[in-house]
């Protein structure tokens, strides 16, 4: 915790960015705090309720599969990890208790490939959590974004300083960022020699670029972070350099080709059914980690996910599945809708497997969307 402290505190582009990938292990390190319980929200209880659950099933754990819960505690506080997956795993437990199932973390107590074993009225389903970053599905990641921002804003507030104004620079990298082609160092060196020799854009292959004035008028001014979200979408990478005085420089970058963070998560879909066992029905319990509101509305709106795993479900891989469920921060950190999906995860039944017409398993079966 000290070391997400130490990054966290930075005031860099990346610094906000471990700020939010932390935020989960920030929070309940702020609640460990005398008296902080006094001003906590639901949604912190909710957190604080989960890492309870935690503590108290470490207690009826046998020494082995204690070290392995352990263990995760450990990989989610190393390096560029975090308790999410975890959490992800004690509140899809949480989640089929309050639908009437006994609930057994196989996984940790008998190191079966599966992590859950629901059961209701006679029936049995095996649960299996995993978590993935949206950044999989990113053609222009964040990590490396942030990166190029931090080199590059000293040389921009210096130019800034010089060039009184707001401005927007439009970029467009066909490959993204840290490729063959391209890679940080090299466009901040193309940036700030266009900047510096007062030319409007720069155009090759590797990036598009294309320096205009930028106009924020009215409300739009008042909440710029807001307006610019808004005028680039949800796809973008945004950063701004500013001054007291006014001065700003707004970058935003987009890929040549969209996101497809559905796709993605198809992916890691079949590489999750293969820990299900085939004789009972099997559930896929995936989170989507590293994404905002926009982009997770996105994708339910226009039923991106849910095609891309409805096609998933007719595939070979897909045969010991009976239904996927999906969920984000928005739904664990109890954010209302129509940020969060209501039922707290979306969940698509397979219509292919025989375990989905069992009385006693449809609460947690049954599609939602």
């Amino acid at each position: 915790m000290a070391e997400i402290g130490r990054r966290t505190r930075a005031a860099t582009l990346a610094g906000r960015a471990a700020q939010e990938r932390h935020a989960l292990e920030l929070t309940l390190q702020r609640l460990a705090a005398p008296g902080a319980m006094a001003g906590a929200g639901v949604a912190e209880r909710a957190l604080l309720a989960l890492a309870q659950t935690a503590a108290r099933l470490a207690d009826t754990l046998p020494e082995a599969p204690r070290q392995r819960l352990c263990a995760l505690v450990l990989s989610g506080l190393t390096g560029e990890a975090n308790l999410i997956p975890l959490f992800h795993l004690l509140r899809v437990a949480a989640l089929h208790r309050e639908r009437g199932f006994e609930v057994r973390f196989t996984g940790l107590a008998e190191g079966t490939p599966h992590d859950l074993l629901i059961s209701r009225g006679g029936a049995e389903a095996e649960v299996v959590c995993d978590t993935l970053s949206a950044e999989e599905g990113r053609p222009l990641l964040r990590e490396e974004w942030c990166a190029f921002v931090d080199g590059i804003n000293p040389d921009l507030q210096t130019w800034l300083a010089a060039h009184p104004g707001r401005y927007v620079l439009k970029m467009t990298l066909p490959d993204g960022l840290g490729g063959d082609a391209l890679d940080g160092p090299a466009l901040q060196r193309r940036i700030m020699e266009m900047l510096r020799e007062h030319r409007r854009q720069d155009l090759n292959t590797s990036a598009v670029l294309k320096l205009d004035p930028l106009v924020l008028a009215g409300a739009q001014a008042a909440v710029p972070a807001q307006a610019l979200r808004a005028l680039f979408g949800p796809e973008a990478q945004l950063a701004v350099a500013q001054q007291g005085n006014g001065n700003m420089l707004v970058l935003a970058a987009r890929a040549g080709q969209a996101s497809d963070i559905a796709r993605a998560v198809c992916r890691r879909m079949v590489a999750a059914s293969g820990r299900l066992g085939g004789e009972r029905a099997g559930i896929l319990a995936m989170f989507l980690d590293d994404i905002g509101r926009q982009e997770w509305r996105g994708l339910r709106d226009r039923r991106e996910l849910e095609g891309a795993v409805r096609r998933f479900l007719t595939t070979p891989e897909a045969r010991r599945v009976s239904a996927v469920s999906c969920a984000s921060r928005m739904e664990l950190f109890g954010m209302a809708p129509p940020d969060s999906v209501p039922e707290g995860e979306l969940r698509f039944r397979n219509p292919a497997r025989p375990h989905t017409r069992e009385p006693g398993l449809l609460p947690s079966l049954v599609s939602t969307a």
